[in-house]
């Protein structure tokens, strides 16, 4: 019989990347004190020493580090709380929300139908683990770019 334990001692295993996901974020959280200052700093950091273009503005508004701070904020919520808090608290059961999920869409199909889920869990699980990986980079970046603008003093106004 298989333990919990046991598939947490992987480093590959989709607890250890939802674990180490949740403490880059945690990290992040505690490290930025002050969220607001992060207020209009652009998320790359080249960005930040580039010209403006023509002073035109761009159609897709480059998200700065706040509100980058905010979606992963949001995103660990979401994962420790449930994403369909709202719903079940609406009195919706995560059944039904998977079942509108399959419903129809102009004729098909949202998920392929039950004969192969194997192939859907594997498909969804290497995009879960992908995408984990690239949040934990981020939350990582964000948290040691705050630093080293606090440290540099970028954030006096």
């Amino acid at each position: 019989m298989m333990q919990l334990g046991d598939s947490s001692s992987n480093k590959h295993s989709l607890i250890n990347v939802m674990h180490r996901f949740m403490a880059a974020a945690s990290n992040m959280d505690e490290t930025i004190m002050v969220p607001s200052l992060l207020r209009d700093l652009p998320l790359e950091e080249r960005a930040a020493e580039a010209e403006p273009n023509n002073n035109v503005d761009c159609p897709l508004k480059q998200r700065d580090m706040y509100e980058h701070y905010l979606l992963l904020k949001s995103i660990r919520n979401d994962m420790e709380w449930g994403l369909l808090k709202r719903e079940v608290s609406a009195g919706t059961s995560f059944l039904e929300m998977a079942m509108k999920q399959q419903q129809p869409v102009n004729g098909e199909l949202l998920l392929e139908d039950d004969s192969d889920l194997e192939h859907q869990f594997h498909y969804h699980l290497r995009g879960l683990f992908g995408v984990l990986s690239k949040l934990t980079l981020e939350a990582n970046n964000l948290t040691n770019r705050y630093k080293r603008e606090l440290r540099g003093g970028n954030f006096v106004r």
